[in-house]
Order: C-alpha cells, then structure tokens, then sequence
C-alpha cells in the first residue's frame, strides 16, 4: 500500500501546501523520475500541470538525479544532499535515486500551470475587536 506526502509549490507565491495520496492515486506516481511532468488528476487537481523537483525516502535521504537504483552512496563537491565547509572537499554522502519506488515516502512538486481549483486559500486579515485587552507582557 502506497502512500505519499506531495509538497506543492508556487514558484509565483513561493507558497507550499501539502497533500496525501494513497492507494490507486499513489500507484500512479510509481516508477515516475525527477524532472518529469505530471497532470494533476493524478492527485485530484484537474486542470494543473506539476513537475517532479525532488523527494525523500523513509530515512530522509534526499532524491538526487543522475542517480540509478534505490539508495547509494557517492563522493561529490556539492549538489542535493552536500554543505561542504571547505571549497573542494568531497564528501562522501547517501542520496536516494531519481525513480520513484515503494521506499520515497515525500515528493516536491513545482506549478507549471494553474487550474480552475484555487489550491491556496486566501489570506484573511484578522480585525481585532475593539475594547479588546492586548496581552500583558511578562516581566
């Protein structure tokens, strides 16, 4: 039984809202790999187009591209996974690979094109009643 957290941003906002799929929605994303587009029927958004930007496993290792296989170890400069304190220091890090499989348990989505459904809500301003005491401050 497949399940998982999509993390769905809007380059234009820079706002992230998350969802779950489970079972027959979730088979669909199965064998899917980083850079690739998707329709949003997928996960219930008709109307919207994602691409696959990245993800995580059980673990939290990081989906890298490039990458065959489950889970790997490799040796770079930089890139997805990798902060080196010092320029040109390899390190030796564990990544996942750029398929999606049973393992990967979160993945980033980016809009590429809007649908009919609003997907982020509104922001509303909070209006404070008047008469209203402000909290006291501590000491």
């Amino acid at each position: 039984m497949a399940q998982y957290k999509l993390c769905i941003s809007d380059p234009k906002t820079g706002r992230t809202k998350q969802l779950e799929v489970k079972d027959n929605d979730a088979k669909q994303f199965a064998g899917m790999k980083l850079n690739q587009q998707l329709k949003g029927e997928a996960c219930g958004l008709p109307g919207y187009e994602f691409l696959i930007t990245g993800g995580s496993d059980k673990a939290g290792f990081p989906m890298r591209s490039g990458i065959m296989g489950k889970r790997k170890v490799i040796l770079a400069y930089g890139g997805t996974g990798i902060r080196t304190k010092e320029f040109g220091i390899k390190q030796r890090k564990t990544v996942c690979g750029s398929t999606i499989n049973a393992d990967i348990v979160q993945i980033n989505l980016k809009i590429l094109k809007e649908g009919t459904q609003k997907l982020f809500e509104d922001k509303k301003e909070e209006v404070k009643a008047e008469g209203a005491a402000a909290p006291a401050k501590a000491a």
